[in-house]
């Protein structure tokens, strides 16, 4: 289950990563979706403004260069794909 929360630190979030305008150049391609339960793997995103409650904590990096992963939103969840 992939519940979100976007931290403003980097140095509290568990991944930095980048929000990749090129879907060939992503290691991961997310969608968002608007209902938790929805929520599938790593790549089908629901955010929460709880972080205890989520998942995973991220930072959306500026530098691709010194983020973690690459992600590119879609917005069919049938084009996701992808692991942490």
């Amino acid at each position: 289950m992939a519940v979100i929360y976007v931290s403003k630190n980097k140095h509290n979030a568990d991944l930095k990563i980048y929000k990749e305008a090129n879907k060939n150049r992503a290691d991961i391609i997310y969608f968002v979706t608007d209902n938790k339960y929805q929520a599938k793997g790593d790549s089908i995103w629901y955010f929460t403004d709880n972080k205890s409650r989520a998942d995973k904590k991220i930072y959306w990096e500026k530098n691709k260069y010194q983020a973690d992963l690459k992600a590119y939103q879609t917005d069919n969840k049938y084009k996701s794909k992808g692991s942490f």
